[in-house]
């Protein structure tokens, strides 16, 4: 027997019409984006039945959102964060550099950037010290050592630029902990020797939560989840004849690698810091990373 319930409760044609009220200026990228878009949240809201209420819950969070930056002086960026704790830009970043090698090397694995960047941070000798304000307490000076080669080749790639960033045993970037951090701390880049090694002093990573006071901690708590980022180095890797490598360094044994708030973490960044292997007065643990690039304009394996 046919059933009588129609087959769109809803108005079948509104979402078509919305994607076909775009001009014929629109650009081909901007119509495939914002069409797929329109589509997809209509789609949301159909699935969902979403109440007046709910949407206009939905407009207060975007509200805050932009109200946080604003009255930061921009430097809260709880736009971001939102991104951050829904997976979204880890998923960007995997879809934009994502390469699987025809041979036997990998390209070490991407990971999200992060606000923590800076593109001012000093050049150091190889074999020198990223922390400038000395060690904090608690902190665990760690000999960070390695070799970046060549994904094809299998070869050192001599004067490529290490960039490393963490934050302090505090949990704080030189940013947000200006009364204990000058600028720079905890932060260096070095070049590659000939053999395409590199060797420095850091400290071991140390976890720390997201803010618990706007809006991403506010959805957060709608999802029932901790706010918890493991314990991370930041690394970008880069020569100008190789695509670089933005990623995050995570200790195996720490709390919070299989929860990781922002879901950043692959099972090639998660490291094994060891008790240092040599006598060597300046560290108690050492850390061996080797870094794989793929030369400029690689594809890999569609």
């Amino acid at each position: 027997m046919a059933s009588d319930k129609p087959a769109h409760r809803f108005d079948p044609n509104f979402t078509k019409n919305v994607v076909e009220g775009m001009g014929p200026a629109t650009t081909p990228r901007n119509r495939e984006v914002l069409g797929a878009l329109i589509r997809h949240i209509h789609d949301f809201a159909r699935e969902v039945e979403l109440t007046v209420d709910e949407w206009m819950e939905g407009v207060k969070f975007v509200n805050a959102l932009g109200e946080i930056y604003y009255t930061s002086n921009k430097t809260r960026n709880e736009t971001h964060r939102i991104c951050d704790v829904l997976g979204l830009e880890s998923l960007v970043d995997e879809i934009a550099h994502k390469i699987i090698s025809e041979g036997e090397l990998d390209p070490t694995s991407s990971s999200i950037l992060g606000p923590f960047w800076s593109p001012n941070a000093p050049f150091r000798e190889l074999g020198g010290e990223i922390f400038q304000d000395g060690v904090p307490p608690n902190g665990r000076v760690t000999k960070m050592h390695g070799v970046i080669r060549d994904i094809i080749t299998g070869q050192p790639i001599p004067g490529a630029v290490f960039d490393i960033w963490q934050a302090s045993a505090n949990g704080k970037y030189d940013f947000q902990d200006p009364e204990n951090q000058t600028p720079n701390n905890l932060r260096g880049k070095f070049r590659a020797n000939e053999k395409g090694e590199y060797w420095f002093y850091c400290l071991h990573p140390t976890a720390y939560s997201l803010p618990r006071d706007g809006p991403s901690w506010q959805l957060l708590s709608l999802m029932d989840r901790h706010p918890m980022r493991p314990a991370h180095i930041h690394i970008m890797v880069t020569h100008p004849d190789y695509q670089g490598c933005t990623t995050q360094l995570y200790p195996n044994d720490d709390p919070w690698v299989k929860s990781d708030t922002v879901f950043a973490v692959k099972d090639d960044l998660v490291v094994d810091f060891q008790p240092i292997k040599e006598q060597d007065p300046k560290a108690v643990l050492e850390l061996e990373y080797n870094v794989n690039l793929a030369p400029k304009g690689y594809k890999g394996k569609v």
